[in-house]
Order: C-alpha cells, then structure tokens, then sequence
C-alpha cells in the first residue's frame, strides 16, 4: 500500500510520502514514490505514485523516454501543468490498457494515480491529482492538499491544521504526522518518507529534501511528542459528569 500527500499554501508546494511497496511476514520492498524534474530557472515538477507498481515505474519512464529523446509533447515543451496532467493521464491508461483486454494478464488490477504539483516560469504552482481513468481535479481554497493511497488515517490532522495561509515549516510538519499516523494504523505504509517543500516562484532545483528512516531520531522525537501530546489534550476534555449528573 501507499500514501501520499501534497499540499498548496501560500508560500508554495509541500510533497510527503513513504516508500514502501510490499509488506509481508518475510519480506518488505520500497521504492521511492516521489520524482523530480528540473529545468532550474524555468520549471520545477514533482510527480507522486500510487497503485500498481509497473505502472506508475512505465509512466516515470516513459516520461524520462520522451525528455531524451525531445518528443513532440515533453515537460520541457508544456506551457500549463495542467497539459502535463493531461499527458501523464493519457500515459497512465496506455499502460492500463494492456492488462484490460485479451492477451496475457487481462483482466489483472494495473490501476494508478499520480499527484502531479510544481511551477513552470509565468504560471502560479499548480496541484493536481490524476485518476486511473486520465482525467484530473486540483486542489482546492477550502481543502488545499490532495492525497493518494491510503489516506483516511491521514486526512483529520490535514482537515484541521491545513489553510492556505498556513506556514510552510507547520505544513511539513503537518504532513509528516499525518503520514505517521497513517503508519500507525496501517502497517503496509512505512519507511523511508520522504519530504519535499518547494518555494514559489524560485524555480531552482534547491527546494528543502529529506529522507527520513525509520528511526529517524526527529521522527522519533515528532511521534514521541505527538503521542504524548494527543492523550494530554484527550485527558483535558470537558467530563461527562454534567451528562451522567445525578438527578438532586
């Protein structure tokens, strides 16, 4: 299983995931979920991947295939995210669609969904969450983050924490709790997370980057000081003494 999340404040894109891709009782795969594409000065994309893995690696391919060799459409030539989103959803069906009909493996679940997010020069970040199916939503002012994967363990901290005008550093760290507590309930989503944070219109490959393993001491000392905080605020709840009050 996977999760991901991406978030858009103010200031600019946040991008956190894990990376694992198998959890079994004799045997754990990862591979990064979190892709990069650099043009300094002129874009900057960050692309997430959830689902079946040959998938999303064929897309990623596919994608680093058409850059080399200058394809007709390339992230180098769009002028809009959102044509990339487009592409990336086109490529995403095309691989889809050999498991989909006749042939050997028909029939087989090759599902995936991508979070695509960055900036090309004269264009605001963009946000995006690319179904299986190709097509596309964005982020919105009243929920601006997207997740991918198993995401309802994650999504009540984004649900409360999350605005707009929320400060990169607090988004970080929302993201990373938020994936911890997805880890905490769901054990086929682990390490290594990896945590990106683009500033707007910087357009230079020097966004903050950061791999954390699983015993990261700062993820230690996060779910360390979330736990402990968490049953702080539960034990300072109003009572139920007022509910349950004895008649006089």
């Amino acid at each position: 299983m996977t999760y991901c999340v991406a978030i858009k404040i103010n200031e600019g894109l946040v991008f956190c995931s894990d990376s694992r891709t198998n959890a079994g009782p004799d045997r754990v795969s990862t591979y990064s979920k979190l892709h990069r594409f650099s043009v300094p000065g002129e874009r900057q994309i960050m692309l997430m991947t959830a689902g079946n893995l040959a998938t999303s690696q064929a897309v990623v391919a596919n994608i680093e295939r058409d850059l080399k060799d200058d394809a007709g459409f390339n992230l180098r030539k769009a002028n809009y995210l959102s044509d990339i989103a487009d592409y990336i959803g086109e490529l995403g069906l095309q691989q889809q669609q050999k498991y989909s009909t006749g042939g050997p493996g028909a029939g087989f679940n090759a599902e995936a969904t991508f979070i695509l997010g960055g900036q090309i020069k004269g264009v605001e970040t963009e946000l995006y969450m690319i179904y299986p199916e190709g097509n596309h939503i964005t982020a919105s002012e009243q929920f601006p983050f997207l997740q991918i994967g198993e995401t309802k363990y994650g999504k009540p901290i984004l649900d409360r924490i999350i605005r707009p005008d929320t400060p990169h550093e607090t988004a970080m760290r929302c993201a990373l709790v938020s994936l911890d507590s997805t880890m905490r309930s769901n054990a086929t989503v682990g390490p290594p997370i990896e945590l990106l944070y683009y500033q707007s219109d910087s357009l230079e490959d020097a966004a903050k980057y950061y791999k954390f393993e699983e015993n990261d001491p700062y993820l230690v000392s996060l779910r360390q000081s979330w736990d402990e905080n968490i049953r702080k605020a539960f034990s300072e709840l109003p009572g139920l003494n007022q509910v349950f009050a004895e008649d006089p």
